[in-house]
Parts: C-alpha cells; structure tokens; sequence
C-alpha cells in the first residue's frame, strides 16, 4: 500500500474573504422606494378582521352576510321597479320612482359606511406598557407572583364606574369599552357585533348603522305602501283582491314580514339613541338593575333627549387609533432585516471552517 503525502499548508495563505466595498449613499428615490415596500401595519394587525385596498377598508372576518344584506336590499327594489312603478307611474305620479331611487342609494351607501369603517378598535398595549401594568400586583410580603387587577374604579358624574381588564389587550378598557370575541378588538362605546353589516358597530360607525337601519325602514315602508297601493287600484277594477295577488305573488307577504322586522328594529335603536345607552349595557342592565347591582343611573345621559340624541349622531367624528395604513416601526421589523444579513455571513464563516478542519486534518496526517 502507497503511502500518502500531505503538504502541510500554511494557515496565513489561506485567501480571507475580501470585504466587500462600502456603498455610496443611496438616493433619496431610492430610500422612498425602499419605504414604500416596507410592511404596513394592517399587514401584522393581531385581530380577526380583514383588509381591502391597502388597508383602507376593514371588515370582520366574518362578512359572508354582507352580500346576503345587499342582495335582499337589491333584489326587493327591482322587483318594486319592475313589477310597481309602470302601473304606480301611470296611475298615480311621476315622482314614485325618483323617492324610491333616493331611500335606496341613501340605505346602501349608509350599510357600506357601517361595513367599512373602523368601529372604534383601541390597539393593544405595547411590551412596555404589558409590563408596567403587570407590576401592578399586589406587594404583600408573598414570593408568589400574583396577577394584576382586574379591575379599576373611576368616577363619572359622579358615579362609579368599573373598568375591566383585557388580558387579550393588556389594556384597561375605557368606560364603555368591550372586546368583541369575533373581530377580537377591544371597541370603544361597543354596541354589537352585527353580522349582517359584516363589521363591530361602536363609537365611529354607530351613526352610519343608525342612518342604514332608519333610511331601509322608510325603503321598505315607501314600498311596502306602494305595493299595497298597486294591488288596491288593481283590485278596485272589478277582478277581485285575489286576482291582484296572483299578479304579484308573493312579494306583498315578503315586503309585509320584512318592513315589521326592520320597523322593529330601528325603534329598539331609537330609544337606545334618545336614551344615550348601548345595546350591550341594554342587555346587561347596566343600569337598570338586570345585572342583580342596585339601580342606578345611566352615568353618559344627559336627561334630555334631544341632547343625547345630538350626543351620539351629531358629534364629531373621533379619529381611528389603530393607524392600520402606518408603517411598522424599524425597531419591529430589524429582525427580519438582520436575519437577512446574518445568512450571508453565516454561510461565509460556515465556508472557512470547513477550510480549518481541511488545514487540521491535512497537518495531523503530516505529522
């Protein structure tokens, strides 16, 4: 058998990596590019809700209804052009037509307002802010760790009120404030969550909920007189009620079902609006002694109605907190940016010590 001969290597002329130069400054054009590819915060938002056209329309997860709200509204107004507004038109007035395009534009535009908007979502605390609430603990001489508390009390014309603790948030919710388990956001003034708009209804789009379901009470009601009409003049022409029905069958049931539920619905939310309270503190009796508490107050009330009406239609409009169209700040995404630098380089050192332990097991077989 040959013997094999190794050359012993010297270590100091291995080649090194060269350096690589440093590079010139680059353009501002280029820096603005390089911004405009940066992630948005909507791109990283910890709730369940989804975005459309970059960040500027937010719905809940859950919007498959949407569509189904819109169709209904659709598909009832057709009809009512098709079937009623001829014979409405020729019998009665011109302007049947134009009053029923006007309450229909106004509803639809008045649904994708409350759809679309952000109904008040409070962004969740920060990893400094989580930690200074928790060393909010009770410091009674025992080593074992204890949670912070659940809840705070304040004062509100002069009445206590308790605000809970969201350990999804790491925030204590404002008065008023509750998180919605579907979109899950904590949402200011949180009425419900309707899945018929597809969207939480809170402090910022509470209006537009109100306009949508008032302005479709006065759509189905316009079209359910007009449909009742239509078949009053059919039937006075000596054919009989029947016979008008089987003209236009099924649709005065339908309208008929759908204005009393619709009617319904926007009174229970007038008194909500007259009383300045929420659907949420309704169903809890938050002041009404449902919840098993005393009687108390409705504290947000102003005693007037027409005050408390202005109160939560007419006031203006909060901005959002959540700034879902924002960057994400340097300091969030350098790892994924030193990450990236940090392979290239590990790949370099992976590559000269595989040299090293080449050099070693070259100069122990020499020796």
């Amino acid at each position: 058998m040959k013997n094999c001969e190794y050359q012993q290597i010297d270590p100091q002329a291995l080649s090194t990596p060269t350096p690589t130069p440093t590079q010139p400054p680059r353009p501002a054009v280029e820096e603005e590019k390089e911004e405009e590819r940066a992630r948005r915060k909507w791109e990283v938002f910890p709730g369940k809700n989804r975005f459309y056209c970059d960040g500027r329309f937010i719905v809940a997860q859950q919007s498959g209804v949407l569509p189904l709200t819109l169709g209904l509204i659709l598909v009832t107004t057709v009809l009512f052009f098709v079937f009623d507004c001829p014979f409405l038109v020729k019998h009665l007035t011109v302007f049947i037509p134009a009053i029923g395009g006007v309450l229909f534009v106004f509803a639809v535009i008045s649904l994708l307002h409350t759809s679309f908007t952000d109904p008040g979502i409070l962004p969740r605390a920060t990893p400094d802010e989580a930690a200074d609430i928790e060393k909010q603990i009770d410091n009674s001489g025992s080593s074992t760790y204890r949670p912070p508390p659940r809840t705070k009390e304040v004062m509100i014309n002069e009445q206590v009120v308790k605000l809970k603790y969201c350990f999804t948030c790491k925030i204590f919710r404002p008065p008023r404030t509750s998180h919605c388990s579907l979109c899950d956001n904590c949402v200011e003034r949180f009425d419900h969550h309707c899945p018929w708009v597809g969207n939480c209804v809170g402090k910022r789009n509470y209006r537009f909920f109100y306009t949508f379901i008032v302005s479709l009470s006065f759509l189905t009601a316009f079209i359910f007189g007009c449909v009742a009409t239509h078949l009053a003049l059919r039937a006075q022409g000596g054919r009989g009620l029947m016979f008008a029905l089987q003209e236009n069958p099924a649709r005065y049931p339908f309208t008929k079902t759908l204005f009393w539920s619709i009617l319904g619905l926007s009174g229970f939310h007038t008194y909500l609006v007259a009383s300045n309270l929420t659907t949420n503190e309704d169903i809890k009796g938050s002041w009404s002694g449902k919840s098993g508490a005393e009687d108390t107050a409705n504290p947000y009330s102003y005693n007037n109605i027409i005050t408390n009406c202005c109160s939560v239609l007419c006031g203006p409009m909060p901005p959002s907190l959540i700034d879902r169209r924002g960057f994400v700040p340097v300091e969030e995404s350098s790892q994924t940016v030193a990450t990236e630098i940090e392979l290239p380089m590990l790949a370099a050192k992976n590559e000269i010590n595989v040299e090293d332990n080449c050099l070693d097991f070259a100069v122990s077989c020499a020796g």
